[in-house]
C-alpha cells in the first residue's frame, strides 16, 4: 500500500516508535497533511488564466481528428477536471463579474468539444455555415460585413456582435433576447436565415459522427442533446478573451503616479528611499513602454472618462461596456425602425435601445452600430458629438458634445489603444 510518497511500511516504523495513542494522533496528522497537500496540488492544477493558448490549441496532432486521438484525449482525467479560470490584466478588474453557470462548469474536454462545434459547418442545413462564419478569429470574432451572412447568401438585419469577452456577460444578442451564452449558442442553428437547420437534425448529424458521439457521452451524462451543444460552444466562447492592450498596460502606471505623484519623479532618490516602490513602478513602466499609449491616446482617455466625452456613461467596467441597452437614435429615422430591446420587453422606454458593444478591439470590428451603418470610428464619434438622432426614447446620456477636431482625433486614438491580441485558436482539427 502506498499513500503518495509515504509507504505503509514507514507507518509501521512510526508505530513502533510511539505508543498506540500517540501513533493514532501521528497518523491522523500525516493523513491530514497529505490531504491538504493533495488539495493544494489539485487546486493549482485546476487554475487557468484565460488567454492561455493551451486551452484553445486543440487536441495535438495534424489533419482530421481521428477516433483514436479522441479516445486518448477523453481517457486523460486531467481533461475532465473542473477549471477555475482567472482573467488577464485589464479584464481582471472584472473578476467578480466573471460568469459561469453552476450547471455548466468549465473543463478542458468541454472547451475542446465547443471549439470543434464552433468551427464545424455541418451544424448548418447545407454544411456551408458555422458559428465562425459570422464571428471569425481573423475578424476579431466579428465579421467585416454590414449584416451577418447565412446559408444561401441570405443577410440578416443586424451586424454580427463579437463573441470575445462573453464570460463577462449573461444576456446575449443586440437585444438581449438570449438569457445566457448557452441559449445564444444554439439560436443561430435553427434560424432560417443563419444556419437554416433544426435542432433535431443538428443533433442527429452529430450523433452520426463517432468522434463527436464519444465526446458527448463522456462529457455529459445525457449525451448528445441540443442543450449540451449549447453548453459546449458557450464553454469554448468563454475562453475567448482580449489580452492586455496599451491602455491596460498604462493604467497601473497612471494609478501609481496618482498615488505617489512627485515621489516618482526622482527615480534615483526613490530607489534609495523605497526600493520596493521603485521596483514596482519600474516593472509596470517597462511593460507599458513595450506597448505605449501615444500622447493623443492619453488625451483621448481623459475625454473618454470625463463629462467632456461622456463615453464612460455606457462604456464602463472591465470590458468597457455596461451590458445595458441604450437608444442612440441609430436607424430611428426609418419608417419602420428596428425597435431592438422593445421587441423583448414590450416596454415603451426600450424602443430603439440596443446593448452597449465593447470598446475593446473596436478598431478591428467595423462596421459599427447594430445595423452596421457606420464604416469608421470617426463616423461614430461624429454621431455622438451631434447628440445622436432625436426621438422620443433617446437615452438621456446621449447629448451634444463640445469637441474640437483634435478632441475627436484623440478619442479615436484612445479607442485604438484598447486594441490587443486574442488567444491563438486551432480552427481546422475536426472529427471526420
Amino acid at each position: 500500500m502506498r499513500l503518495n510518497n509515504i509507504t505503509y511500511e514507514s507507518i509501521l516504523k512510526v508505530r513502533r516508535m510511539f505508543s498506540s495513542s500517540r501513533f493514532v494522533t501521528s497518523l491522523a496528522l500525516i493523513c491530514l497533511g497529505m490531504a491538504v497537500v493533495s488539495q493544494a496540488q489539485e487546486a493549482t492544477q485546476n487554475k487557468v488564466k484565460l488567454g492561455d493558448p493551451g486551452l484553445t490549441s486543440g487536441i495535438s496532432g495534424k489533419g482530421v481528428l481521428t477516433v483514436k486521438e479522441v479516445k486518448s484525449w477523453l481517457a486523460d482525467e486531467q481533461n475532465h477536471l473542473v477549471l477555475s479560470p482567472s482573467l488577464p490584466l485589464g479584464l481582471a478588474v472584472g473578476e467578480k463579474q466573471l460568469y459561469i453557470p453552476e450547471d455548466n462548469p468549465m473543463t478542458r474536454a468541454k472547451v475542446e468539444l465547443g471549439r470543434q462545434l464552433y468551427f464545424d459547418r455541418r451544424l448548418s442545413s447545407d454544411n456551408t455555415v458555422s458559428c465562425a462564419d459570422c464571428h471569425h478569429p481573423e475578424d476579431s470574432y466579428g465579421r467585416g460585413t454590414r449584416f451577418g451572412v447565412g446559408i444561401n447568401g441570405q443577410m440578416g438585419g443586424r451586424n454580427s456582435p463579437v463573441s470575445f469577452n462573453r464570460i463577462l456577460s449573461k444576456a446575449q444578442f443586440w437585444d438581449g433576447r438570449a438569457s445566457s451564452l448557452e441559449e445564444q449558442a444554439i439560436g443561430p442553428i435553427a434560424n432560417p436565415i443563419e444556419m437554416g437547420n433544426t435542432h433535431l437534425n443538428a443533433v442527429k448529424t452529430l450523433t452520426g459522427i463517432e468522434g463527436y458521439r464519444l465526446q458527448f457521452e463522456k462529457i455529459f451524462a445525457d449525451g448528445t442533446t441540443i442543450q449540451n451543444v449549447g453548453k459546449a460552444i458557450a464553454t469554448f466562447e468563454r475562453t475567448l478573451v482580449t489580452l492586455p492592450s496599451a491602455y491596460d498596460l498604462y493604467e497601473p502606471v497612471l494609478s501609481l503616479r496618482k498615488a505617489f505623484g512627485e515621489d516618482l519623479d526622482d527615480l534615483e532618490a526613490l530607489e534609495e528611499d523605497d526600493p520596493v516602490l521603485f521596483e514596482n513602478y519600474m516593472s509596470k513602466l517597462k511593460r507599458s513602454q513595450s506597448n505605449p499609449m501615444s500622447e493623443s491616446a492619453r488625451r483621448g482617455r481623459e475625454i473618454f472618462f470625463t463629462t467632456k466625452g461622456r463615453c464612460s456613461a455606457c462604456h464602463v467596467g472591465a470590458n468597457l461596456a455596461d451590458e445595458k441597452y441604450h437608444n442612440l437614435g441609430v436607424g430611428m429615422e426609418a419608417e419602420e425602425p428596428d425597435l431592438g430591446r422593445f421587441a423583448v420587453t414590450n416596454q415603451p422606454t426600450d424602443r430603439g435601445a440596443f446593448k452597449t458593444p465593447t470598446i475593446r478591439n473596436v478598431t478591428l470590428t467595423g462596421p459599427y452600430m447594430h445595423d452596421g451603418s457606420m464604416e469608421t470610428l470617426e463616423e461614430v464619434v461624429e454621431w455622438y458629438a451631434k447628440g445622436g438622432f432625436p426621438n422620443p426614447t433617446l437615452s438621456k446620456d446621449v447629448k451634444k458634445l463640445d469637441l474640437t477636431a483634435q478632441d475627436k482625433k484623440d478619442l479615436v486614438a484612445f479607442m485604438k489603444a484598447c486594441t490587443s491580441k486574442l488567444p491563438k485558436v486551432e480552427q481546422d482539427r475536426l472529427p471526420k
